[in-house]
């Protein structure tokens, strides 16, 4: 189930311009703690501390700065941030069209759901166009004080829009030191072989978040007063790299 609208704007690109509404399309399902005082079991409260004077400092006396250096700051004021911001816009505005097979998995960040605002066939012709020529539109948008970069996607009968990371966010491939190791004909096949006796179709469904689900016990067991035990993981050893064909030939024994 969708949740609710979250923001309103316009798709444009060159004359046209789609009315949609935005949805989340992916919750967080995760078991949240609070810290405690440990003798009274009250929920505790963050403050802002001074480092020199050791007492909490009210809000009137805080203010945003940037480090230059070792304890040189650059202080900036509420209005000069404001100065910042980009301007209230409520069009999503699509720059350029590229093939869907060009946009790294890596650049994808968050995704909406974007639902027609009004009934409108310039919406549907435009995911039919997208699905057709497996494109993705490239834009950016505002939307409560930030601006975006994104891909306007088609997946069904719904577009989708995701935020894109820059460029100067993604740590380029080359910064890691990957070394190059040479492998025989004979592994290679294996390591296929096992591949395929593992291929199924995608079915995300089939599987839990086990550490939410033994959090969850945890928490039901605790609340009926039982007892805990305490279990160390078993944890698994690297595969030497003069042990590969070994253990890769015992791991398709054990699948075929």
């Amino acid at each position: 189930m969708a949740g609710r609208t979250i923001w309103k704007g316009d798709i444009h690109f060159g004359d046209t311009i789609v009315p949609v509404k935005l949805h989340t399309a992916v919750k967080e399902n995760r078991i949240q703690f609070h810290l405690l005082h440990k003798r009274d079991q009250v929920r505790l409260q963050q403050q802002m501390i001074c480092t020199y004077e050791k007492v909490p400092v009210p809000l009137a006396e805080q203010v945003k700065g940037f480090e230059l250096e070792e304890r040189k700051y650059i202080l900036i004021d509420p209005e000069e941030l404001e100065e910042t911001e980009p301007e209230n816009s409520r069009m999503i505005e699509v720059h350029e069209f590229v093939d869907t097979a060009q946009v790294d998995p890596i650049f994808l960040d968050r995704v909406y759901y974007l639902e027609p605002d009004t009934p409108s066939k310039g919406y549907n012709a435009l995911v039919g166009a997208l699905l057709e020529m497996e494109v993705e539109g490239i834009c950016t948008w505002t939307m409560r004080k930030r601006s975006y970069l994104g891909a306007l996607q088609a997946r069904g009968k719904i577009l989708r829009l995701h935020t894109l990371r820059y460029a100067y966010e993604v740590i380029p491939v080359s910064d890691l030191d990957l070394q190059q190791f040479s492998l025989s004909e004979k592994e290679l096949k294996i390591g296929s072989d096992l591949i395929n006796h593992l291929t199924v179709p995608f079915e995300p469904q089939k599987f839990v978040n086990e550490h939410q689900q033994k959090l969850q016990d945890l928490l039901d067991k605790k609340a009926r007063g039982e007892k805990v035990a305490i279990l160390r993981p078993r944890r698994l050893q690297p595969t030497a790299p003069d042990k590969l064909l070994e253990v890769l030939e015992a791991s398709l024994k054990k699948v075929a």
